[in-house]
């Protein structure tokens, strides 16, 4: 009598999107505690707050800014290639310019090098949004484009050097702290809070869903389906700009060869653990978050277990496609299917098998 209303229950838990990557992230911090006994432990110090879980929030920081705009392009359909040039070319242009400046610690040289930054990251996505939307050329290209053209732009802004500044308003973004929490975490949950908002508690989800379900009904309906595939790429080079900023305050320094390289395929990976399909459409916010925090918990993973640093991509990508299984549907049903088979035929042969063994005794 006690178990019929909760099995309703727990059966809507299970088949939620977020269920998968969730168990999946409580697993891998789990497994921590085997190498690392006090992985949970958080001290506050000076003010701050420092342990294993904080490092994972703040490492993932940038991580989740940039697959969070990944996802609103996904939804429609599409793909950015370009977010990690974008994350180059905002950290090489607003440390550049605190480099140039006359008084590298004023407020004023910080908030024109994030001004830059960011305006500039809305260029490039006007750019992206443009070829996709107004010209047409698939988003694989279109973001590919300005993936190769954007990293060659970070070297050429840099000079091929490594640009180091000294700001400590600048290293507030990336490094700082903030009400005892790291400002890159505050920033990003205020980051993904309104987006959750804007797309949640308004039409826009539902809009940008229709698009990337179907554009030509959506077409078809009066939705300018071209304006809003236009404006996702400017959100996702603003989400990338966001987290260039973080990533080049955090070490106050700009490089544009290596700062976000392949960050653009984590993202992607994080977008697709969350839920959310490449064929676009309906999307996940919170998945594509617990995606993020699971890359980086597996990276946080494999350098507390020791795993050599040439097989690290091994076992990232072994983890990743398992949990890809995991959460797929299909999957699961093929695995349950089998496995009732199995136990369907066994109990077919256990009779004959046992006649036999009599028969020979």
């Amino acid at each position: 009598m006690t178990t019929a209303p909760t099995t309703p229950w727990a059966r809507a838990v299970t088949r939620s999107r977020l269920f998968w990557p969730a168990v999946v992230l409580a697993v891998l911090l789990l497994a921590n505690l085997a190498f690392t006994p006090d992985f949970f432990a958080v001290h506050l110090k000076d003010g701050h707050l420092y342990g294993s879980t904080v490092d994972i929030l703040h490492f993932g920081a940038p991580l989740i800014l940039v697959s969070l705009g990944m996802t609103l392009v996904i939804a429609t359909g599409g793909i950015d290639l370009s977010v990690g040039s974008t994350v180059a070319i905002a950290g090489a242009l607003a440390c550049q310019h605190i480099s140039e400046a006359a008084d590298p610690a004023s407020l004023g040289t910080v908030f024109g090098a994030v001004g830059i930054a960011l305006g500039t990251a809305v260029l490039l996505g006007v750019a992206n949004g443009v070829l996709v939307a107004r010209i047409g050329v698939q988003p694989i290209i279109a973001t590919l484009i300005l993936m190769v053209a954007g990293r060659g732009l970070a070297q050429l802004i840099t000079d091929g050097q490594i640009i180091t500044i000294t700001s400590e308003p600048y290293q507030l973004i990336g490094g700082g702290y903030w009400l005892t929490m790291p400002f890159a975490i505050l920033l990003s949950a205020v980051v993904v809070l309104a987006t959750v908002l804007l797309t949640r508690s308004t039409a826009l989800g539902l809009l940008l869903e229709s698009v990337g379900g179907n554009p030509v009904a959506s077409r078809l309906v009066g939705i300018r389906a071209m304006r809003l595939v236009a404006l996702v790429y400017v959100f996702s080079a603003l989400c990338a700009a966001l987290a260039g900023l973080m990533v080049s305050s955090n070490v106050s320094a700009a490089d544009g060869n290596n700062a976000g390289l392949w960050i653009e395929l984590d993202a992607i990976l994080a977008v697709v653990i969350g839920g959310t399909s490449l064929n676009g459409g309906r999307f996940s916010i919170g998945g594509t978050v617990l995606g993020a925090l699971i890359i980086q918990t597996l990276s946080t993973t494999v350098y507390t277990i020791g795993i050599p640093p040439e097989t690290t991509l091994v076992f990232k990508a072994f983890v990743v496609i398992t949990v890809c299984l995991i959460q797929s549907p299909n999957f699961r049903a093929k695995v349950a299917r089998r496995g009732g088979a199995g136990r369907r035929s066994g109990a077919r042969t256990n009779p004959v098998t046992t006649t036999n063994r009599e028969v020979g005794a």
